[in-house]
């Protein structure tokens, strides 16, 4: 750890980039994992939607919109209340603001991790920069030093270069880890996203055909 600070403070303008990097990383997991973890996820999507079904069927629009609102966090109701404030449009319509409103849940979903994969790869080139400095240094040592000053200089531009290959690693093994895990749970929300919208599609066609089937037999009353 001592030798990790000595080199720190030696070195501090070709390591502060890296570290920069570092803590950029940090403050995107801390606003991303409960995100994607916790606040966009619906747990219970089946019930969600079981709960929403018995409203629309009720012809109770106004009560399942306000379900929705209930649950603004979650990616899946706000999709579904896009759906709902446009049941008595065409279906057209309410299809492409379910597409719009699937595309924009994709974005929020998507937005910053992406940037864990590039500081991943720029710590690692980062690091292997300081690794050529580190090297160049010792070859000046061997080939201009003192052969007193020599083996202080030779150890001196290994150690920077070791250190610097270290540190880049050091940031760049834990985003690359943290970017895989986080796109996992991000391809589980859009797919979540998407069912979303099927479903309220279904729910909202659902309701249109049974007004229909009530028409169609009250006619056929009237007509009897």
């Amino acid at each position: 750890m001592g030798n990790l600070i000595v080199f720190l403070k030696a070195n501090f303008f070709h390591v502060a980039p890296i570290l920069a990097a570092g803590i950029f990383a940090i403050a995107i997991l801390l606003e991303r994992i409960p995100a994607l973890l916790w606040i966009y996820p619906m747990g219970r999507q089946a019930e969600f939607f079981a709960r929403l079904r018995d409203l629309v069927m009720g012809d109770r629009i106004a009560e399942a919109v306000a379900l929705c609102e209930a649950s603004r966090s979650k990616l899946s109701a706000q999709i579904a209340k896009e759906g709902l404030l446009r049941a008595h449009q065409p279906e057209a319509l309410i299809e492409d603001e379910l597409e719009i409103a699937v595309r924009s849940a994709g974005q929020r979903v998507l937005r910053r991790t992406q940037f864990l994969s590039t500081i991943a790869n720029v710590s690692t080139l980062l690091g292997l920069f300081g690794t050529i400095v580190g090297l160049i240094q010792s070859f000046d040592a061997v080939g201009s030093a003192s052969a007193q000053e020599r083996a202080n200089l030779l150890a001196a531009g290994i150690s920077t270069s070791m250190n610097s290959t270290m540190l880049g690693l050091a940031v760049a093994i834990p985003c690359m880890v943290a970017f895989s895990y986080l796109m996992n749970h991000t391809n589980r929300l859009i797919e979540e996203t998407e069912q979303a919208a099927i479903r309220t599609m279904a729910l909202i066609r659902q309701r249109a055909y049974s007004s229909e089937l009530e028409v169609s037999d009250a006619r056929r009353s009237k007509a009897a």
